[in-house]
């Protein structure tokens, strides 16, 4: 048995507990709906005994050396290493992810806890002389305090730790709540692999519940003073208002429609390639997911053509065999909503390429072509296998086409003049843009993060160290300062 589906979900204050409301709920397999686990979830005085027991330890995390806080984290990322295989299990069974998918997901995950073990040693004090006679600057980079941690089921592994590290790795402690149908590969991993790496007890918290329990609870709680949120716009949306009402700051990585832009000069093969990558991988469950593939009319009954043919020869089943690309949808309403976007997008006079069918809790892909970017398809957030392709004849209406949404998270653009590629994707509204690639795109090192309706701040890098702390400006006066008063 794997030992993250064995243990008990909850993790407060450095111990593994049941939750203590009267609710339980079940952890399924999206595939095959097997019940992994049944769960007690936590009601509001174990979200309070979290918040509590992580505003103590911050105090002493924060104060723990650099080179200690790096070897935490260190071992951490091996611990990541060193679990892949039952972590890989875990990722396949609790969110549907193929083999291919869950080794990315594991891999970029190593890969940010070790970005992160180099934020310690930038949170040091910066001294520069002052305008004012015999005084000192100093500019003190300090933690934040708690941080509240909520993360979503479609890469609940990668989502999760982009915050939860560099947030642990700036002295802050953090309550993390995953979402419920992927809290073992986005919690249970975390809390293990925490108490296994030597951080000291409540300065990780893992609460496992549902929002029907909670309410606003996490979000209006005194003690946390940032609120990470991966997910919709709409509940994106709420919680920024919530947090502002009480002067939090927020990180928001929100919902995404982005565009993949084939100018009329772009290798169609290679595009192709790329537009199969970006719209399909994990079922089309990604925020950054290709969502509208906008082709200049010089290549797009080749590319269509080419498109589609591939297409058809995606293999769709059970996510365990390491030949499955394409695995199932997270839940039924999933399901039945993308099943009712491809209906409502023939009716709004899309023209069926290749009609997708419901096989168990998976569906095959959809492909609509000649779609009018005002569709409801085209302004839609898919989340599932569903492929638009939208003619366009000149580069400026690309452009127009492209930023005609609420959105702005990635986009790709495809041109053999990689100039012109980027001098397009400066004129794309999104926080990510990727010449000759698709839109999903991850380095640890880089900013991610959305424009518009698709979320406020960044994550990776030196972006997400400055997320995670404050400034503080403090002066040392040396000498009496002379005031011009008798």
């Amino acid at each position: 048995m794997n030992q993250f589906i064995e243990i008990t979900n909850q993790f407060i204050n450095g111990q593994w507990k049941k939750g203590t409301a009267n609710k339980t709920a079940e952890i399924q397999n999206p595939y095959n709906n097997e019940v992994l686990k049944v769960v007690t979830i936590a009601s509001k005085e174990d979200v309070n005994d979290a918040y509590v027991a992580a505003q103590k330890a911050q105090k002493v995390w924060a104060n723990v050396s650099p080179e200690e806080k790096k070897k935490v984290l260190l071992k951490a990322a091996q611990y990541l290493q060193d679990h892949e295989d039952e972590i890989l299990e875990v990722l396949v069974k609790d969110s549907g992810s193929s083999v291919f998918k869950s080794k990315f997901e594991i891999h970029a995950s190593v890969e940010a806890l070790k970005e992160a073990a180099d934020y310690p040693k930038q949170t040091n004090t910066v001294t520069t002389p002052s305008a004012i006679p015999d005084k000192v600057n100093h500019i003190i980079r300090k933690p934040i305090g708690v941080v509240t941690s909520i993360s979503p089921f479609n890469f609940p592994l990668f989502l999760s730790i982009r915050t939860i590290a560099p947030a642990i790795a700036t002295g802050n402690a953090v309550v993390h709540k995953p979402d419920l149908q992927t809290s073992i590969s986005g919690g249970v991993i975390f809390a293990k692999m925490f108490e296994e790496a030597g951080l000291p007890p409540g300065a990780f918290n893992l609460i496992v519940t549902d929002v029907t329990e909670l309410g606003d609870y996490l979000i209006e709680h005194p003690i946390p003073k940032l609120i990470s949120f991966t997910g919709s716009t709409a509940v994106g949306k709420h919680i920024g208002k919530i947090a502002g009402e009480s002067l939090k700051r927020v990180a928001l990585e929100l919902g995404g429609n982005s565009p993949f832009l084939v100018l009329e000069d772009a290798n169609v093969d290679e595009a192709v390639d790329a537009a199969l990558f970006g719209k399909f991988l994990h079922s089309g469950q990604i925020c950054m997911i290709v969502n509208r593939m906008l082709v200049h009319r010089a290549v797009y009954d080749e590319f269509v053509e080419k498109f589609v043919s591939r297409a058809t020869k995606i293999k769709v089943g059970n996510p365990e065999d390491p030949e499955i690309l394409l695995g199932p949808l997270i839940n039924e309403r999933q399901i039945e909503k993308v099943l009712n976007m491809a209906e409502m997008a023939e009716k709004e006079g899309a023209r069926v390429a290749l009609r997708g069918k419901r096989v168990g809790n998976t569906v095959t892909p959809f492909v609509f072509t000649d779609v009018s970017n005002d569709s409801t398809i085209a302004q839609s957030e898919i989340f599932g296998p569903i492929a638009t392709i939208i003619p366009f004849d000149t580069e400026e209406e690309g452009i127009r086409l492209a930023n005609e949404t609420e959105y702005g998270l990635s986009s790709g653009i495809f041109t053999k003049d990689l100039e012109r590629g980027l001098e397009v994707a400066k004129q794309i509204e999104s926080g990510m843009a990727h010449v000759n690639d698709q839109p999903v795109n991850v380095e640890a090192g880089m900013p991610f993060g959305g424009e518009k309706g698709s979320g406020v701040g960044r994550f990776g890098g030196q972006w997400a160290f400055n997320e995670f702390t404050t400034v503080q400006w403090v002066t040392v006066q040396e000498k009496p300062r002379q005031f011009p008063f008798e």
